[in-house]
């Protein structure tokens, strides 16, 4: 089957045909087109809607992503950016494998059209000119027959009449002779045209068509294969994909499956519990006694004086509440323990000592304390324990820095052409100076952390100067204080009756305004770096500078200072290079 043979004068169907073929192949390409356009628009939307469901930084939402449901949730969101980017593949390979490809074919296919049915239509003109001239030869041949023939009767005619001249007869025979021989001359021109002609006609639907034709056949079939492989490449990029998407989905199925209900719940507990025991059974008033009716609300601390209390049972001994409120005439009637309870409740706790008054004032500001003090003592040490984490990490940050200084400067020294040594000092200084300050800060927080865990029994001296809180007070208000009493829902409160707490206080505070004669100096020390002693307690230095040492390092890290008798305060012992006096009171003897 050829177009050439069976269409071959179908040349007008054909351009026809062949330009519908390149019309439907823009079409796909068009279609095509807009599938990508689709994609990367659905990309682009799973993108959004993945960012704009993952959790804020340094927010409150962050922190709930501790848990393992929220965890599938942050998962499942990872997926569907990994999902989008896999629709973003299937947009890319579409234009560069299909789209691009096909546009440059198209350009191609339409040149090579317009070059084989130019050559159809050369052809075709060709043909009509070698029709025309044949045409033309033949016309002429039948006028100079016609020509001949009436030439031919008029010298006949000439010849028959008797009163005609012998010389018009001979004329008119000479006329009739030029004429035949014209027509002779025709004959022959014609009878070559023709020939020439039907050559060239048999060429023209034999050869030149036919090739023609064939060719652009050809070019069709290419054209309608290229759209077939061009669909089989449009499902291949589908499907190149589908694995990755398996993946994804899988990784959300595997993320649902990752859901721990039990350790939620337990993750719930360490979020949220206080560490305090929950109250005890209420002891039984026996109202019919009226020795007990005389009780009130000032005496649950006063066991002493043989009225009753009101005590927890368990690990809860020394936290008690105020469940009834004193009445100010015997008279009255009593109210109903569940009132009483309900007031209790909903009253806001007294504050009796300067702890528990830092702690009500930074509640109410919203200001969290540097030690914690203001949570439940199980959020305080989960609390301490993550800031001694985070310096431990600083810390070693900062040592391997230090570290890294002290290699390069020994290369430096090595080879000094590679740098000077010196200009690394200051920068090791600072290193040094940052690992010291952070390590100060952990002992501090270390020392809290012992505190609240049960390994000391209260904070200690050393944890008080790092804290900057250390102020002089005595160990009996320091304790008094710290007989805080905690209520369940987290907050702190004292209830003492009014003797007892200006009993206490009053010595506190006639203890911590005492004169106390100077201390007499023990030796002198030299700054070597400068220090700024921010926390109450502290004494800046400056590098150089020399000072009296009125308190030795007591193994702590620090030692107390004084400048010009009136200002005096602990530096870090490694800050400064100490000479004792060794005819000195309290001075060690060195050997």
């Amino acid at each position: 089957m050829s177009w050439g043979t069976e269409l071959w004068d179908q040349f007008d169907n054909l351009e026809k045909h062949t330009q519908w073929g390149i019309d439907i192949l823009e079409k796909y390409i068009k279609f095509v087109k807009e599938r990508t356009e689709i994609e990367l628009s659905y990309a682009k939307q799973l993108r959004n809607l993945s960012k704009k469901y993952q959790p804020k930084k340094n927010s409150k939402e962050e922190e709930e992503y501790k848990y393992t449901a929220c965890k599938a949730f942050l998962s499942t969101l990872n997926e569907m950016n990994d999902y989008a980017g896999q629709h973003e593949v299937i947009s890319e390979n579409m234009t560069s494998q299909i789209t691009v490809d096909l546009m440059r074919y198209v350009q191609e296919l339409k040149q090579e059209r317009k070059s084989n049915f130019h050559d159809g239509r050369k052809a075709q003109q060709h043909i009509e000119t070698c029709w025309k001239q044949l045409e033309s030869s033949k016309r002429r041949f039948e006028r100079d027959c016609k020509e001949a023939d009436r030439a031919q009767q008029y010298f006949e005619k000439m010849d028959a009449d008797i009163n005609v001249t012998k010389a018009d007869v001979e004329k008119a025979r000479q006329q009739a002779q030029i004429r035949q021989q014209m027509a002779e001359d025709s004959k022959a021109d014609y009878s070559l045209i023709l020939q020439r002609f039907n050559q060239e006609q048999w060429e023209y639907y034999h050869t030149h068509i036919p090739n023609i034709f064939q060719k652009i056949q050809e070019m069709e079939e290419r054209r309608i294969v290229r759209i077939g492989e061009s669909m089989k490449t449009y499902a291949e990029v589908d499907r190149q994909v589908i694995p990755i998407i398996g993946k994804c989905l899988d990784g959300i199925v595997k993320a649902a499956e990752s859901i721990d209900q039990k350790n939620d719940s337990q993750l719930v507990v360490e979020a949220y519990k206080s560490g305090f025991e929950p109250p005890g059974d209420i002891e039984f008033e026996d109202y019919t006694q009226p020795m007990k009716r005389t009780v009130s609300d000032n005496s649950l601390s006063s066991s002493k004086e043989g009225k009753p209390e009101l005590r927890f049972g368990g690990k809860s001994r020394g936290k008690l509440w105020p469940f009834i409120k004193k009445n100010k005439s015997p008279k009255q009637p009593k109210e109903p323990l569940s009132h009483r309870f309900n007031e209790f409740m909903t009253s806001k706790p007294k504050i009796h000592c300067f702890r528990s008054l830092k702690r009500g004032l930074s509640l109410k500001l919203g200001v969290t304390p540097e030690d914690f003090s203001n949570f439940p003592p199980e959020q305080r040490r989960k609390k301490l324990q993550q800031k001694v984490d985070d310096l431990n990490r600083e810390i070693q940050k900062e040592t391997d820095q230090r570290d890294a200084i002290t290699k390069m400067k020994d290369v430096y020294l090595k080879n000094p052409q590679m740098g000077d040594p010196a200009s690394l000092d200051q920068k090791l200084t600072e290193v040094t100076q940052n690992i010291e300050k952070l390590r100060l800060e952990a002992q501090k927080f270390e020392a809290w952390l012992a505190e609240v865990e049960g390994r000391l029994p209260a904070r200690s001296e050393q944890a008080r100067r790092q804290s900057g809180l250390y102020d002089g007070q005595t160990h009996q208000t320091v304790t008094n204080c710290a007989q805080d009493r905690e209520s369940p829902d987290g907050s702190y409160t004292e209830e003492q009756s009014q003797e007892s707490e200006h009993k206490v206080l009053a010595p506190d505070f006639d203890d911590e305004f005492d004169d106390e004669e100077p201390l007499p100096a023990i030796g002198t020390c030299k700054a070597l770096y400068t220090f700024e002693g921010q926390n109450e307690g502290t004494i800046s230095v400056v590098e150089g500078e020399t000072l009296s040492v009125i308190e030795e390092d007591k193994g702590d890290g620090w030692t107390r200072i004084r400048r010009n008798e009136d200002e005096e305060g602990y530096v870090p012992t490694s800050y400064v290079e100490v000479y004792l006096d060794k005819n000195a009171k309290g001075a060690k003897t060195y050997i």
